[in-house]
């Protein structure tokens, strides 16, 4: 089993639209950067688990955990003339661009905030620290075991 962190605007989607959803599973679509994109066709794998962390609010944090119930497949949004994430150079045959299924498993309350992960010792080497622009992260066993310590969560 892999760990992921997965980014999402709370605005354009958060952790409790995920919740919401019948089934609590949506696909995770637009991603739109070559390593994220790569990390989630060559890696991610069904039953795999992927924190859900809100960026670009005040504070950043994990909100959730979710599962990946379906491996990479194509991102049928890059084939859509009038949709955001429509890409004319994807080729149907050899898609560019993938999607996966996540599921909500828990909730992670209260978040674990950026802040508090710039602050523990045993995170320093995590992506998120390292490189925070990437969409589509992965998460070390150890760092992930750490985290939902953080928060008395085992799973």
């Amino acid at each position: 089993m892999k760990y992921w962190l997965l980014k999402t605007e709370p605005n354009t989607y958060s952790w409790q639209d995920l919740v919401n959803e019948p089934d609590k599973t949506t696909f995770w679509e637009g991603v739109r950067n070559y390593q994220a994109r790569n990390l989630m066709r060559d890696e991610m794998q069904e039953g795999d688990l992927a924190f859900i962390y809100h960026s670009v609010v005040k504070p950043p944090a994990i909100h959730g955990i979710a599962r990946i119930v379906r491996a990479a497949y194509p991102d049928h949004y890059a084939h859509d003339p009038g949709h955001k994430y429509f890409d004319p150079k994807d080729d149907p045959d050899n898609p560019r661009w993938v999607m996966v299924d996540v599921q909500a498993v828990q909730a992670v309350d209260p978040p674990v905030t950026l802040d508090e992960i710039k602050k523990t010792p045993e995170l320093q080497n995590m992506v998120l620290v390292n490189n925070s622009r990437l969409s589509v992260q992965p998460v070390q066993p150890e760092e992930w075991r750490f985290i939902l310590s953080m928060r008395g969560i085992s799973l």
